[in-house]
């Protein structure tokens, strides 16, 4: 049978796709490519190929994406996820106070300059 190997990538809308393609590049560290997005292999895991890819659906009413009609949020493996806070914190990007600790990983949450709010994931070695 035919399956779904992985998920093939992220997609948002956007006022000014170009202005937050930027914001992530500059706050977030993602090398942006020639149509201003970006192709992450498993092997810039670190270590090399020790990560995952999640899939999973909520209500239509859950809270997690934040309070308002976001209907996606992207969630992003970080190698430092103290560190990554400091920075965006000393940029002026908002930072929810949560945080979740759990034996897979370190969890954040961080809103872009469009509302979006976008989860940050230290994996646990």
């Amino acid at each position: 049978m035919a399956r779904v190997t992985g998920i093939g990538g992220v997609f948002l809308k956007a006022s000014d796709p170009r202005a937050l393609a930027e914001w992530y590049s500059r706050n977030l560290g993602i090398t942006l490519s020639d149509h201003r997005g970006a192709n992450f292999l498993w092997t810039d895991e670190v270590p090399a190929t020790t990560g995952m890819t999640v899939w999973s659906l909520f209500p239509q009413d859950t809270r997690y994406f934040g309070p308002g009609i976001q209907t996606a949020m992207i969630n992003f493996r970080v190698d430092d996820l103290d560190a990554l806070l400091q920075q965006l914190a000393d940029s002026g990007v908002w930072i929810d106070t949560k945080r979740e600790d759990y034996e897979y990983g370190r969890f954040a949450w961080i809103q872009d300059p469009e509302g979006n709010r976008v989860e940050l994931w230290q994996p646990l070695p």
